[in-house]
């Protein structure tokens, strides 16, 4: 693949689009998982499918029509969420199965054969274009100037919002501002490992790395770090057994993050026998 690396065009674009996305799933996808916002993420990227539908169907780019779905999602379900004081798990169910189903819908009316989604449902990392990494480069770009420059504020956010409040951070602000952020991350992904799959490379490495970490900096480090080698080792059994990039990169980010949990239990399991032996 090393020789192919320096051949072909597209392998280029998939292996510069692994360390771009890498960036934006470690730092996010730590925002995901000490936040829990696993499922009001998987709303968004549901919902983007509505977008999609809809690009198709107005004849313009579909990850437009995706972007605009997954922003609106995001704002949709924070603001819903704040203001009926409940958890926002019911409107993230609604505006997944409305998404979807408005996607399904405006395919369906598009006039022609009916389009090829797949790359869109499962990606393909290997059919990224120079237009999807600089587009990533941006959102790589905003996410860390975010960080670096309101990084006490939004630890403090992280650690808990009462207390954040309590500082004067408008909480809020910062909540909307990282859904917007979430979403935007979420469209990027479509194209490489698409909107049923994109939960797995956004949560997985951040939970490996929450589980031998607590300290955020290093939780986002490390998760880039593990992010980069999923998307590499999906890219290489891609492009080796012929095998689609998504599904590649989606299974081994799963069975990583079990055989990391059952190390950890392991390791716990050790610890704890070892203290009882002390004791006795």
């Amino acid at each position: 693949m090393l020789k192919a690396l320096f051949e072909y065009n597209f392998l280029q674009n998939a292996f510069l689009c692994s360390i771009l996305i890498s960036i934006a799933c470690g730092i996010i996808g730590t925002v995901i998982i000490l936040k829990r916002l696993v499922m009001i993420s998987g709303g968004i990227s549901h919902t983007s499918f509505g977008g999609v539908g809809l690009g198709y169907f107005l004849g313009i780019e579909p990850i437009i029509g995706a972007f605009v779905f997954a922003v609106a999602a995001a704002i949709g379900i924070g603001y819903i969420g704040k203001k009926s004081h409940r958890n926002s798990d019911i409107a993230t169910g609604i505006f997944w199965s409305a998404g979807m189903a408005l996607g399904i819908l405006f395919i369906s009316f598009t006039p022609g054969y009916p389009p090829d989604i797949s790359s869109y449902l499962f990606g393909d990392i290997l059919t990224v274009s120079k237009t999807d990494l600089l587009l990533t480069v941006i959102l790589d770009a905003v996410i860390i100037f975010f960080i670096i420059a309101f990084y006490n504020y939004f630890r403090a956010y992280l650690f808990d919002d009462e207390f954040a409040a309590v500082l004067k951070i408008n909480v809020n602000l910062i909540n909307n501002i990282l859904h917007v952020i979430i979403a935007l991350t979420i469209v990027i992904l479509i194209r490489a490992v698409g909107i049923v799959l994109v939960l797995a490379l956004l949560t997985a490495p951040a939970a490996i790395a929450k589980l031998f970490s607590g300290n955020l900096k290093s939780i986002m480090l490390l998760s880039v770090f593990i992010s980069l080698v999923l998307c590499f080792a999906g890219l290489w059994a891609s492009y080796r057994f012929n095998i689609a990039s998504g599904a590649s990169i989606a299974l081994l980010s799963s069975l990583l993050y079990f055989a990391a949990h059952l190390v950890r239990k392991i390791s716990d399991y050790i610890t704890d026998r070892k203290m009882q032996n002390q004791g006795n």
